[in-house]
């Protein structure tokens, strides 16, 4: 099952400094504010929801296709996700902008100050579907991830036309988008991925009740965070899955991206919703005990051995044929 995600690309760049903003503002000089903090750390990490769901696949032994945009400064970005299974072949490559950035200063209260450059992403609009498709022999099904929201319209547009499955995952795009973008969005998608908030969100921008939702998507995923995932098709109950049980939470960020390279590889290798879930929840604990979306280390042994201790070892060992991670 040949599957592209579409979506950004970016690295984050996080400081931190060892003070309190609150102490360098002036309440009387806030319409000039003119501030430089220096700061103890620096971490540059690659992210961007895209590259961290193919990164995630990968780590399952599952290649898959990366689309979007990025700047001439993405070779050693690539070479990492190259060695890890991803198809970068069809990720454009701007001539006038850098690769999204997204910058960010922690202080010691974990108040934020935070900027973040869309730079070659606002390039992602241009990018057809059909030369990717041609170039691979065909797709299964492309997801639409948080990218430029003209690049993820013409995506899911491109989709309807050429007849490719598309799963929906319109995230914190959700917030600068009208209803009409959201109903076109998602509408017709064989999947469609949320999180609570966003689940009452779409309901909201696109006027229609859950139940209508249902009538226009295959299967409706909703992640709860601690408490597991919902899956829900029409005419059916809800299917709840828990998460897998984490000891330390050291970096929420790209989790949701996780889960998603779980329940996809696990659909491309046949397996039911229930099992997808599973996998997707098993590898979002992994990236929760690491510090940043593409940083944990999957082991073939020990993602199957905590497996088997959150879901049972016959859905364990329903899963192991498939798990071919880079590490033993």
């Amino acid at each position: 099952m040949r599957i592209a995600v579409t979506g950004s690309i970016a690295t984050d760049h996080l400081m931190t400094f060892p003070g309190r903003f609150t102490d360098q503002l002036l309440p009387d000089q806030l319409d000039q504010v003119s501030l430089s903090f220096l700061v103890d750390e620096l971490e540059i990490r690659r992210g961007g929801i895209a590259a961290n769901i193919c990164f995630g696949m990968g780590s399952l032994g599952k290649g898959s296709i990366l689309v979007g945009s990025v700047g001439d400064d993405f070779a050693d970005y690539r070479s990492w996700l190259d060695r890890h299974g991803v198809d970068t072949g069809s990720v454009h490559v701007s001539e006038l902008h850098h690769t999204a950035r997204f910058l960010c200063t922690t202080d010691q209260d974990q108040n934020q100050i935070a900027t973040f450059y869309a730079g070659a992403m606002s390039e992602a609009r241009s990018i057809e579907l059909g030369p990717v498709a041609d170039r691979v022999g065909g797709l299964d099904l492309v997801v639409v991830s948080p990218n430029d929201p003209e690049a993820m319209l013409r995506h899911t547009d491109e989709c309807r036309v050429r007849g490719i499955p598309f799963a929906g995952d319109p995230s914190q795009q959700l917030a600068r988008m009208d209803g009409a973008d959201v109903r076109r969005l998602i509408d017709g998608g064989v999947y469609l991925f949320t999180n609570e908030y966003e689940k009452a969100l779409c309901e909201e921008k696109t006027g229609w009740t859950g139940e209508e939702i249902l009538s226009r998507v295959g299967v409706r995923v909703t992640t709860l965070g601690a408490k597991g995932v919902v899956i829900d098709r029409k005419g059916e109950e809800g299917l709840h899955v828990p998460a897998v049980s984490v000891e330390t939470v050291v970096d929420p960020t790209g989790v949701g991206d996780a889960f998603r390279a779980g329940f996809l590889s696990a659909t491309a290798w046949g397996l039911p919703l229930e099992r997808a879930a599973q996998v997707g929840n098993a590898i979002a604990a992994h990236a929760l005990e690491a510090a940043g979306p593409q940083e944990y280390t999957l082991s073939r042994q020990a993602f199957l051995d905590r497996f088997a201790t959150a879901y049972g070892t016959d859905a364990a060992g329903e899963v192991a044929p498939h798990v071919i991670c880079p590490n033993p």
